[in-house]
């Protein structure tokens, strides 16, 4: 089987070079029959007839100022065919002029303006050579009248400017005939090639595309039907009887709402294939129409069908996962809690002395079970913030006295490190209403990460401030910093950054904590790092009630002398500790 490839209908047709199409064909024998004219008029006796030359001259300046102009150039620009219409205008008037006038032998050149239109094929410029062509008639007649006209030529010489006349102009508006037919063809060929490649291109649809009447009609069907649906029944039925009995009210109703609104889209199962499914879409296209597509969608449907049971098993299982461990809570800390106490028993040798080895071993039996204790703590907040059943115990404290909590119970673990542990809080009360514990919580996550990321020597700042009712917690640390890669990770429950060894060193929910806490109480976390310059992890809370109080305002120093000012008290610094300082910055 061969095909016939057509040619593009959106594609403009390639120009090629300029030939003699029949417009340059009349000019240049306009420009000849000129010639042969004047060659005939110089062999008549008599005396120099300079009026006849004039007029020879008058005629030829149109022609030879439009042959460079000839072809797609004169076509497609309109300012100067105007010009030229107008200079065979003035041509074809001064010739018939020095002529005799509208009786002279050259009358019939005041049509030359409706001739040359006619080559351009426009009937724009057919209206404005008709009319340029009436006001040379009509200013050649007028010059007539007057008597301003030379004496109309006689004999020969009459019949050769005739003759001249009447053959130039005929030419010109055959010319323009032939040239019309041409192009008006060379349409037709083009638009029968462009509705042959819509045709192809409409049966090749991989749906259905069909027109559809006000009563469900089908008037038009083009494309691949959809398993279930044949064009025979479609056309005969009608849409609404296309689809299965149970969704035939609901294709009617589908076609009056798109009459309506402009367009619908639904599915449903055909009257052959009800285990298919089938979309539709319909949109208006007049009062009295729609265009719609038939598409096939059974096999989208089930993959969705199945993404969503699978959806709904995962769901269900994390939160039984996470119902079950918040439910472990009182088994998992009650044996733990009783480890915890006789350990600290052995330690407090209670019950007598113990070998040097035996207190070693109950020191790290309750060191291992505190940390133990902490990890337990975290699972389950997690657990049960991922099940929905974390309430905050909100109440009204000041924020500072939670944060110098978590910073003193930080102290050793800074000492141990090595590391500068120190607090910028602000002098004025920051009350909140905000849960203590979870506030509590974040601070010491936010430090126990920042000292696990910062080598010996370093610093963690913990600053707080309150602005437009809302708390700001800040823990910056001069640390190892965290890769970008990382940074994407962390905030995600049981995501950890950094190397082996500090991996080793949590369980990935310290960060994920915070930002759940922050969450519950309508905030946020950001987390800034650089390698090597250190992380700035800053928690946003909406629960300032009061914003700070105003500095006091320094009062001026009395103008009498003998009085010195008193100055204030300076306010006695909170101590944390010999490597943790809490002040106001000024």
């Amino acid at each position: 089987m061969e095909f016939e490839l057509l040619p593009d209908p959106f594609k403009p047709p390639v120009r090629t070079a300029q030939g003699l199409n029949p417009a340059r064909i009349w000019r240049m024998g306009w420009l000849a029959a000129i010639g042969m004219a004047a060659f005939a008029t110089a062999f008549l006796p008599g005396e120099f007839r300079w009026p006849v030359w004039g007029a020879f001259l008058a005629g030829a300046a149109p022609a030879l100022l439009s042959l460079p102009l000839s072809g797609e150039n004169l076509r497609e620009d309109d300012h100067v065919q105007s010009i030229l219409l107008v200079l065979w205008a003035v041509g074809g008037c001064v010739a018939a002029i020095l002529t005799g006038g509208v009786s002279g032998a050259m009358a019939a050149w005041c049509l030359a303006p409706v001739a040359a239109a006619s080559t351009l094929v426009s009937p724009r410029r057919l209206a404005e050579g008709a009319a340029l062509s009436l006001i040379g008639g009509c200013v050649a007649a007028l010059t007539q009248l007057s008597g301003l006209a030379p004496a109309a030529p006689t004999g020969a010489l009459a019949f050769i400017l005739g003759f001249l006349a009447l053959t130039t102009t005929g030419l010109g508006l055959a010319s323009g005939l032939l040239i019309g037919h041409r192009r008006l063809g060379a349409r037709d060929v083009r638009h029968s090639a462009e509705m042959a490649s819509l045709d192809v291109m409409l049966d090749g649809l991989p749906h259905l595309a069909i027109a559809v009447t006000t009563r469900g009609q089908v008037t038009a069907v083009r494309g691949a039907p959809p398993p279930g649906v044949t064009i025979a029944d479609i056309v005969n039925r009608g849409l609404a009887g296309a689809a299965a009995p149970n969704d035939r009210q609901k294709v009617g109703g589908a076609i009056a709402q798109a009459f309506r609104e402009g367009q619908v889209s639904l599915t449903f199962s055909p009257a052959l294939g009800v285990e298919r499914i089938v979309a539709l879409d319909l949109q208006r296209a007049s009062p009295v129409m729609l265009v719609g597509l038939l598409r096939d969608v059974t096999v989208e449907r089930n993959r969705e069908t199945a993404l969503d049971r699978a959806r709904a098993d995962a769901e269900a299982l994390a939160a039984g996962r996470a119902r079950f461990l918040a439910n472990m809570s009182h088994e998992l800390r009650t044996p733990l809690n009783a480890i915890m106490g006789f350990s600290d028993i052995m330690r407090a040798r209670m019950f007598g002395p113990l070998t040097d080895r035996y207190g070693e071993y109950a020191e790290l039996i309750h060191e291992s079970g505190g940390h133990l204790l902490d990890l337990i703590n975290d699972v389950l907040d997690m657990s049960k913030i991922e099940a929905e059943r974390f309430e905050l115990s909100r109440g009204v404290f000041d924020a500072r006295e939670a944060m110098t909590a978590a910073m003193r119970l930080m102290r050793v673990q800074a000492d141990s490190a090595g590391v500068q542990l120190r607090g910028v809080l602000p002098p004025n009360d920051l009350e909140v209403d905000a849960d203590r514990r979870a506030l509590k919580q974040i601070v010491l996550n936010l430090i126990s990460n920042a000292l696990k990321f910062t080598p010996r020597g370093g610093q963690v700042t913990v600053t707080a401030d309150g602005y437009d009712g809302v708390l700001e917690i800040v823990v910056a640390d001069t640390g190892v910093g965290i890769s970008p890669e990382d940074l994407e990770r962390l905030g995600r429950p049981y995501e950890q950054a950094g190397g082996a060894d500090h991996r080793a060193q949590g369980t990935g929910l310290g960060l994920s904590l915070v930002r759940a806490f922050a969450k519950l109480h309508g905030g946020e976390m950001h987390i800034e790092s650089r390698m090597g310059a250190g992380t700035s992890v800053s928690v946003r809370l909406p629960v300032l009630l009061a914003p700070l109080k105003a500095a006091p305002v320094p009062v001026e120093p009395p103008t009498d002398p003998e009085v010195a000012p008193v100055p204030p008290e300076p306010e006695p610094p909170t101590s944390l500790g010999d490597n943790v300082i809490a002040f106001a910055p000024r």
